[in-house]
């Protein structure tokens, strides 16, 4: 960067901004924000930035569809994935039913370890026996052609909503994603939450239109909650429409009247009416993921749907101890891992595996080893079926679906984006896979990695006011595409040096501007620093200004991001 952004001036940067609405042009400026989309992007606003459902392909054909089997009450089923944007798939779709008094109707989540991610053979003969006329799909489906086939030769029609990249078509009776062939829709990035939201608006609409059931106007607005979580979950880029529905699902979770989510909250000592994308990414999403991590995926749709408050209870306790039974698994795997990792630090491509580890905890064993190692990760673990099962990461410089193409010939499965997937492999092939990984990386094209955030400006701690944090506030929720604004704070005197936490693991550095101000300055699991800094020290560190409402608490502060 080449500019100091201050409300004092720094002297090592060749522009200065001195005031607040400068300060936010270079914010906007900074994610390539142009003069034409500023309002927008400041200012969401739900009738000028959501689209009409039906303008996506197919939507009219598969919400008739919903409606004859609303109207002649057939059995109809959604068919969810069991992660942060499938399980508020199926809350949107179960809350739906149940609002119109349709009461034959399941949801179905697939088990993470015994079945997988995708439509299984073995699931549609089940709901076939369960008298299925109809399932529909969200967040999976779209590769899924021997399940989808399956279910046509049993008579049952199936509506695919995914969001995920098509490749061969299967031959469900509508196909509802904005990346297909043909697809007009003026937004390509929603996630699968985001999409079953879209089809129940136009199903709300359509049967109002037609009197098939009574729903009042705007009701669809508070399943915004659950859009809200799944988009700043599930790494779907906040730009377009997404931000409009991330903003709103935020301003939806922080009324919501869910009594699982409440209990949650209530748990996770996160009050309610200042909930952010972080409480989102840090708190709610870890506990819909531990499900089926750990256990159920039903046990967070649960969570999420029940209206009874002893459930929500329940459930919350049990969540959370499965989150730190989590937490002291993937623990153990890194320590297993970096010890053993070590002596294969060169190779371009880092594969290990034991199969005492879950297959669903190594992807995030898999990205925390990928940071540390700067290089593709594969870990597998136990899969059963004669399988090894397991999760890979990288920082960008291999593009892991190409990476993972070049070593078919070894693995039984396998999928994924640029920077994370899953594969599984036989046992008689494992002692191929990681020099056909290797052997692929030769083959790619270099990529730049995806290094870490450029800090956006300098400041002094004096700038550290209500004042700016009103600035960057503007620019909320963050995520993918609109990174957390990031501010170099250079030569820094350290007052004071704490750790905090129940396990003291984590670091606070504390500061004083000008006048004589504290300010903090905080690191979650930073062990390996606390006996680095000392009373006195000067130093350059980057960090995020945050508003710290905890424990009763209404301060700023800063979160450290890098010190040197």
């Amino acid at each position: 960067m080449t500019q100091s952004v201050g409300f004092s001036t720094a002297q090592s940067y060749k522009q200065t901004v001195t005031e607040p609405d400068d300060l936010l042009a270079l914010l906007l400026q900074n994610r390539g924000i142009s003069e034409h989309e500023r309002e927008f992007f400041l200012n969401p606003n739900y009738d000028l930035h959501t689209h009409d459902p039906f303008l996506l392909k197919n939507m009219d054909r598969a919400v008739t569809r919903i409606l004859k089997a609303i109207k002649d009450g057939e059995r109809i089923v959604a068919y969810t994935d069991y992660d942060t944007d499938g399980i508020p798939a199926g809350v949107i779709f179960h809350d739906f039913f149940k609002k119109i008094g349709f009461s034959n109707f399941r949801n179905y989540i697939p088990h993470r370890h015994n079945e997988g991610f995708g439509v299984h053979v073995s699931a549609v003969e089940e709901l076939a026996k369960d008298g299925a006329a109809l399932i529909i799909t969200a967040d999976c489906g779209i590769t899924d052609i021997e399940a989808i086939e399956r279910a046509n030769a049993l008579g049952i029609d199936v509506i695919v909503t995914d969001h995920h990249l098509p490749q061969r078509m299967p031959p469900a009776y509508a196909i509802i994603n904005p990346k297909q062939d043909g697809d007009l829709y003026p937004f390509k990035d929603l996630c699968g939450a985001a999409l079953a939201w879209k089809l129940v608006t136009a199903t709300i609409k359509k049967g109002k239109e037609e009197d098939v059931f009574a729903v009042h106007d705007g009701w669809e607005k508070w399943l915004l909650d659950m859009v809200g979580i799944a988009t700043l979950s599930d790494m779907v880029p906040l730009r377009g429409e997404n931000r409009a529905l991330a903003y709103y699902g935020l301003s939806v979770l922080k009324l919501n009247r869910r009594k699982g989510l409440q209990e949650l909250l209530r748990a996770a000592r996160v009050r309610q009416s200042f909930l952010t994308e972080d409480d989102v990414g840090f708190v709610i999403g870890p506990r819909i993921n531990v499900a089926s991590r750990m256990d159920s995926p039903e046990k967070a749709f649960r969570l999420l749907a029940t209206e009874d408050e002893a459930e929500a209870l329940a459930l919350t306790k049990e969540l959370e101890a499965l989150n730190n039974k989590r937490k002291g698994y993937v623990a153990a795997i890194l320590q297993e891992a970096r010890g053993r990792l070590r002596e294969s630090e060169s190779k371009p491509v880092l594969v290990l595996g034991n199969t005492k580890w879950q297959p669903g905890l190594l992807g995030l064993a898999a990205n925390t080893l990928m940071q540390e190692f700067s290089r593709p990760v594969f870990l597998w673990g136990e899969g059963g079926d004669g399988t090894l099962k397991g999760s890979c990461r990288s920082d960008g410089s291999m593009h892991l679906l190409e990476l993972m193409r070049g070593a078919d010939g070894v693995l039984l499965e396998y999928g994924g984006h640029e920077c994370s997937g899953g594969f599984s492999v036989r046992r008689e092939k494992l002692h191929l896979l990681a020099e056909a990984l290797a052997e692929a990386s030769t083959a790619l094209v270099p990529r730049p990695a995806k290094g870490a955030q450029e800090p956006d400006a300098a400041l002094s701690l004096d700038d550290v006011t209500r004042e700016a944090y009103r600035v960057i506030e503007k620019l909320a929720p963050y995520g993918m595409g609109n990174p957390k604004p990031l501010f170099l704070f250079r030569d820094m005197e350290i007052k004071r040096v704490e750790s905090f936490g129940k396990q003291k693991n984590h670091l606070k550095l504390i500061f004083a501007n000008t006048i004589g101000r504290e300010i903090e300055a905080i690191q979650f699991f930073a062990e390996s620093l606390l006996d680095r800094f000392t009373e006195g020290q000067y130093i350059h560190f980057s960090a995020h200004i945050e508003r710290n409402v905890f424990a009763g608490r209404d301060n700023l502060r800063l979160r450290i991001v890098n010190i040197t």
